[in-house]
């Protein structure tokens, strides 16, 4: 749709819609260039009455706490939507059931298991994401993904439709779902199983440790690059990299982490460009030198 008649249906909204609205402080890159429209999404109502005047007529791109995302310097022509704090509520339904709405930090979440005494949480406490991001990409650290304590999802589609999916229905793979690419994730229920509070912080803690050990922190970086090659090498894709690629190659400010070399960093101001052509030239160096094609973890926003 054209930018002035998108302006007019969406009127309505307020400061809540803005128009070639940056996303270069969105991201945990601090990369990237405009979206055509950005909308905060208020609530539930606020969000279907959106979606109702888009028609399915633009591309549609859900943001969360955007620590896997890579945005392009050029305008992105679509819409992206942030949820509010309204989506950011967490309660116990009963004694090991949490409910938790898709802006939930999965740091906050392991910490609301924790206080409540439910264990099986405690891996989400080494993901910077959101619960929705994590549906998303049935994300994971430590042996442990989102499928293992997810109950049930509740989602909208873009034509304002809201529907209730159990997770024995839904078909996870290794970082992904196999659900539309149309569905906008609500809010989620887990299980847990009671345990000592003591054990469960003492394995937070250790999980923490792990990680400030083996991952950049306090850097733009946006996680982990590429997948696991999990069907072709038992090798993981530090391993790949360390053995294909020269890990002080960089492309401006876009190079590899010194700590982890499957998390590439932007050093000042590294453009897309930078961030993209170093993406790229892993990619080619790894199959060119073990034969294996690796696929990115990061999201791609263009």
């Amino acid at each position: 749709m054209e930018i002035n008649y998108l302006k007019k249906i969406l009127s309505e909204f307020g400061d809540n819609v803005r128009f070639e609205y940056s996303l270069k402080k969105k991201n945990w890159f601090n990369i990237g260039g405009k979206s055509k429209v950005f909308f905060k999404a208020e609530n539930l109502k606020e969000l279907i009455i959106f979606l109702k005047k888009l028609e399915n007529k633009e591309k549609v791109f859900i943001l969360g706490a955007g620590s896997n995302t890579l945005v392009s310097d050029n305008l992105f022509d679509g819409v992206v939507i942030k949820l509010s704090e309204n989506f950011n509520n967490i309660s116990l339904l009963n004694e090991d059931i949490i409910i938790a709405g898709s802006a939930v930090l999965d740091k906050s979440l392991s910490n609301f298991a924790l206080n409540n005494n439910l264990s099986g949480f405690e891996f989400l406490s080494g993901i910077p994401g959101t619960v929705g991001g994590g549906i998303k990409m049935n994300a994971g650290c430590f042996g442990k993904e989102f499928k293992d304590i997810l109950v049930s999802i509740q989602a909208i589609d873009k034509s304002g439709n809201v529907i209730t999916i159990p997770s024995k229905d839904i078909k996870f793979g290794y970082r992904q779902n196999y659900l539309s690419e149309d569905l906008i994730f609500l809010s989620a229920s887990f299980k847990g199983n009671k345990d000592n509070s003591d054990k469960i912080s003492k394995e937070m803690n250790r999980i923490k440790t792990e990680k400030e050990k083996n991952q950049p922190s306090k850097v733009k970086t946006s996680g982990s690059t590429f997948k696991n090659p999990i069907t072709q090498t038992k090798k993981k894709v530090w391993e790949l990299i360390k053995e294909a690629v020269p890990l002080d190659k960089n492309f401006g400010d876009a190079c590899i982490s010194e700590k982890h070399c499957n998390f590439f960093v932007n050093k000042g101001n590294a453009s897309y460009e930078d961030m993209r052509n170093l993406i790229d030239f892993v990619a080619k160096n790894v199959l060119e030198k073990t034969g294996i094609s690796l696929e990115k973890e990061i999201k791609i926003l263009e």
